[in-house]
C-alpha cells in the first residue's frame, strides 16, 4: 500500500497483494461484522480479536460471526491490564472530562490497541483494522495509540470515509444470511469503570429521553437498601481493601459498582467534543469510580502538602486532556504520569462514607501520618506555650571566654 493508514474500503483493496494476515477488532457488533464481511471478500486472512476489558464476551456469539465470514477468532481477557494500567493511574489523576464525568473510553482504547499491537505482532499480521467512525472520538484513540506503540503495518478504520448507515449494513448482512442486527437505537460502550450511551433518545442535547432500563449499576433494586456505612482502604494510591477485607482491584471495582450503585450514585450526563470541535451528547453511569476517586482525594488531601496539590491539579488536567485527545503514549502524558505517581506514594489512609439513596456522606478520614489537626484547641495551645515559654531553668550562662570568642 501507499500509505499506512486505511480510512475507506477502497483501502481495503489496495492490502490485495501487499497484506496476507488481518487483525480486526471485533465486539461481535453490527460495524465489526460487516468490516469481518468486506474483508472477507477480499480473500484476506482474518483474525477477528475481541479483548475483554470489563463488558465481558459472548463467545459464542462471537464464534459463529467470525466462523460465518472464515475468520479465526483470538478473545483476551484484559481486565486485569486495564485495572492497573489505565484505571488505577485514572483514579491518582482525578481523570473526569472537564471536570464533569469520569472518563471512559479514554482509558479503554489504548488498551484495546495495546493488546491488539501485541497480537499483531505475535501473528505476524501486516494490518490492523477497527472499525470506529467519524462522530466517535475512539478514531483518533485508537489510531493515536496503534501509531505511538511502533505498529509497522497498515493500520485504521475504513468507516473514517466510507459512510453507510447502520440500516444499509443490516440489510447487507441480512441478505447474506445474519438477521440479529437491528434498527440504531441507543448505542453504548462498556467496561468495568464506565458504562456509556449516546444516539438514539439521547442524540439532540437540545430534549433527550433516558430510557430507565438503560442503567444497570445504578438503577435501584425494588426494595431501597438501608443506609449503611463502607470503608475503604488506600496503600500508596492504590484501593487495596473495602470494609477490612483485602481485595484485588478488579473485584473490588465490581462490587463498588453494583454495592454503590445500588443507591443510584454515580450517574453523569454531559457534552464532549470531537476532533473538529463539535460536541455530542453522552450519559454515563459509573458508582466504583465516583467514590473511589473522591476517596483518594480525600486522602491525599490529608497527607499532601498544599503547594503539591495545587500543582497537581494542573497536571492532572494535563494527563486527562491528553488521554482525551489520543495521546496516552505519548511523552507528555507519561511525564505527566510520573509526576503524579510520585505524589501517590504517600497516598496512604482510609476513608468512611455513610450511603443512602442519591448520596455518599463523608464520615471519616484516617491516615497514619496526616497533616490535619483532630485537636485545633490543643494545637493552638501548644503553638502558644512553645513561641512564650521561659527558657530553661537549667540553662547555664555563657562564660567570658565564650563571650569574648
Amino acid at each position: 500500500m501507499s500509505t499506512r493508514k486505511i480510512r475507506s474500503f477502497e483501502d481495503l483493496d489496495a492490502m490485495k497483494g501487499n497484506v496476507d494476515h488481518v487483525l480486526t477488532l471485533f465486539s461481535g457488533g453490527l460495524d465489526s461484522s460487516y468490516v469481518l464481511k468486506e474483508l472477507s471478500q477480499r480473500k484476506l486472512r482474518i483474525t477477528a480479536l475481541s479483548v475483554d476489558v470489563g463488558e465481558g464476551c459472548q463467545i459464542q456469539d462471537l464464534k459463529e460471526i467470525a466462523d460465518f465470514f472464515g475468520a479465526d477468532l483470538t478473545i483476551v481477557d484484559a481486565r486485569e491490564m486495564f485495572a492497573h494500567e489505565a484505571v488505577a493511574p485514572a483514579i491518582r489523576a482525578q481523570a473526569k472530562y472537564l471536570g464533569m464525568y469520569p472518563v471512559s473510553s479514554s482509558l479503554s482504547r489504548p488498551i484495546l490497541a495495546k493488546v491488539a499491537v501485541q497480537v499483531a505482532r505475535e501473528l505476524g499480521c501486516d494490518a490492523i483494522v477497527h472499525t470506529a467512525n467519524q462522530s466517535q472520538n475512539s478514531l483518533r484513540r485508537l489510531n493515536g495509540a496503534i501509531g505511538q506503540l511502533g505498529y509497522s503495518g497498515c493500520y485504521g478504520t475504513p468507516y473514517e470515509r466510507s459512510i453507510l448507515t447502520r440500516d444499509e449494513k443490516i440489510e447487507v448482512l441480512r441478505q447474506l444470511g445474519l438477521t440479529r442486527f437491528q434498527a440504531r437505537g441507543i448505542s453504548g460502550d462498556a467496561n468495568l469503570w464506565c458504562r456509556e450511551f449516546e444516539s438514539g433518545s439521547i442524540d439532540n442535547p437540545e430534549g433527550f429521553w433516558v430510557p430507565p432500563s438503560l442503567f444497570e449499576w445504578t438503577r435501584a433494586p425494588e426494595t431501597s437498601p438501608k443506609t449503611r456505612e463502607i470503608q475503604i482502604d488506600f496503600r500508596a494510591g492504590i484501593p487495596v481493601a473495602i470494609d477490612q477485607q483485602a481485595i484485588d482491584l478488579v473485584p473490588l471495582i465490581a462490587y463498588l459498582n453494583k454495592t454503590v450503585g445500588a443507591y443510584s450514585i454515580g450517574r453523569y450526563s454531559g457534552l464532549e467534543h470531537l476532533e473538529g470541535g463539535q460536541k455530542v451528547l453522552e450519559v454515563r453511569e459509573a458508582p466504583a469510580a465516583t467514590i473511589l476517586m473522591d476517596a483518594y482525594r480525600q486522602i491525599e488531601t490529608a497527607v499532601l502538602d498544599a503547594e503539591l496539590l495545587r500543582e497537581k491539579v494542573a497536571v492532572e488536567l494535563l494527563w486527562t486532556r491528553e488521554a482525551v485527545e489520543g495521546r496516552w503514549f505519548g511523552p507528555l502524558r507519561q511525564c505527566a504520569d510520573a509526576f503524579i505517581r510520585m505524589s501517590s506514594e504517600k497516598v496512604t489512609g482510609t476513608v468512611v462514607y455513610s450511603l443512602r439513596q442519591g448520596a455518599m456522606d463523608l464520615c471519616s478520614i484516617k491516615a497514619p501520618e496526616p497533616l490535619y489537626l483532630t485537636d485545633r484547641d490543643a494545637w493552638e495551645k501548644s503553638l502558644i506555650q512553645d513561641a512564650f515559654a521561659p527558657p530553661a531553668r537549667n540553662a547555664r550562662a555563657p562564660s567570658e571566654e565564650e563571650v569574648a570568642a
